[in-house]
C-alpha cells in the first residue's frame, strides 16, 4: 500500500509540475506556427505569476488573479507581435528584452506591493471531483480529482489540435508560418494572424504563470518561473509543435523534475546541485535531438514584409 501511495503522489506531482509548462508551451506553439519565435514565455509566465498574485491578493478573489494574469499576459503578447510584426525587431531580440524586462518590473513591483517582495497567504482554488470517476484506483485521482486549470489544460490540447489542422483558422495560422507570401496572395492578413496568435501565447503562458502561484506553490516570490519558459520551449521543439507531442514532453520533465525531489528527499550521498540540473539536462538532451530531427515552421522568426501594391 506505501508503494501504491509513493507511486500515486508521485503521479500526481508530475502532473502539477507539467502544468505551468503545458501552458506555456502550447503558448508558444500558437505563436511559433504562426512563424513568430517567442523566447519570451519565461517572461510572460512570470508575468502571470505576478498579476494573478496581486489580483488575487488585494481582492481576496482567485479568479480576478486568474483574469488579471490573462490580461497582462495578453497586453505582453501584443507588446511581443508589435516589435516583431510591425517594427520587425529581431525576434530573439524581442523576446530576451521581454524576459529582462519583466523580471525586473516584477522584483520591483514586488517588493512595492509585498512584504519583502513575497505574496503570501492568497486564496486557493479548489479541486472539484468527477463523481464515481475519482474513485477509480489512481487514475480517478489523479485525472478526475484536480482543479479547474488542470481541467482546462485537458481540454485545451485535443481543442488546439483540432483548429489547427482540422479548421481554416488553423489552416490560415500554419500557411502564415509556412509561407506568409503565398497566404498573403491569398487574402490572408499575416500581421493580424501573428497578432492574434502571439497575444493568445500570451495569455496561455500567464495562465501558467497563475497555476504556478495560485495552485501549484500559492505565493509568489521574485524569479519563480526559474526558467520555465525556456523548458517550455525545449517542450516544444521535443514536441514537433504538435499539441499533443508537446504536452507529452511537458510530462517527461515534469515527472523528471518531480523524480530529482524525490531522490534528494532520500538523503543519497549525491550533491542536490546535480539532481537539480536533472530537469534542464533532460531540456538540453531534447534540444540537441534527441528526439530525432525536428523541423520547424519553415518562416518561423523570419520577419514578413509585404509587397508593394502600387504597381
Amino acid at each position: 500500500m506505501n508503494n501504491i501511495n509513493f507511486f500515486t503522489d508521485y503521479l500526481l506531482a508530475s502532473l502539477r509540475l507539467s502544468v505551468p509548462l503545458a501552458f506555456a508551451a502550447l503558448g508558444g506553439l500558437w505563436s511559433e506556427r504562426s512563424g513568430v519565435l517567442n523566447i519570451g514565455l519565461e517572461g510572460m509566465l512570470l508575468a502571470g505569476a505576478f498579476a494573478s498574485a496581486a489580483g488575487a491578493f488585494f481582492s481576496g478573489n482567485v479568479w480576478v488573479g486568474m483574469l488579471l494574469a490573462i490580461a497582462v499576459g495578453g497586453i505582453v503578447g501584443i507588446l511581443h507581435a508589435y516589435l516583431c510584426v510591425t517594427l520587425r525587431v529581431d525576434q530573439l531580440v524581442s523576446g530576451l528584452a521581454i524576459n529582462l524586462t519583466v523580471a525586473g518590473l516584477t522584483s520591483f513591483w514586488s517588493r512595492i506591493l509585498f512584504n519583502s517582495g513575497q505574496a503570501q497567504t492568497l486564496p486557493s482554488i479548489n479541486t472539484i471531483g468527477i463523481p464515481f470517476l475519482q474513485d477509480i484506483p489512481i487514475i480517478g485521482f489523479l485525472i478526475f480529482k484536480q482543479d479547474p486549470l488542470v481541467y482546462l489544460l485537458f481540454l485545451l490540447v485535443p481543442l488546439s489540435t483540432y483548429l489547427l489542422f482540422r479548421t481554416s483558422l488553423g489552416l490560415s495560422l500554419r500557411a502564415v508560418g509556412e509561407y506568409p507570401r503565398a497566404a498573403d496572395t491569398a487574402g490572408v492578413s499575416v500581421a493580424l494572424v501573428r497578432y492574434i496568435a502571439v497575444t493568445l501565447s500570451g495569455c496561455l503562458a500567464a495562465l501558467g504563470g497563475a497555476y504556478l502561484s495560485l495552485v501549484h506553490v500559492k505565493f509568489f516570490v521574485e524569479d519563480m518561473s526559474a526558467g520555465k519558459g525556456f523548458i517550455a520551449l525545449a517542450a516544444l521543439i521535443f514536441g514537433r509543435w504538435h499539441p499533443v507531442s508537446t504536452v507529452l514532453a511537458c510530462l517527461l520533465f515534469g515527472a523528471t523534475e518531480a523524480l530529482q525531489l524525490r531522490i534528494q528527499a532520500f538523503n543519497l550521498n549525491i550533491p542536490y546541485q546535480f539532481l537539480v540540473m536533472l530537469p534542464y539536462i533532460i531540456a538540453l538532451l531534447a534540444l540537441v535531438g534527441l528526439a530525432g530531427k525536428s523541423t520547424p515552421p519553415a518562416a518561423l522568426g523570419i520577419p514578413y514584409i509585404p509587397e508593394s501594391r502600387d504597381n
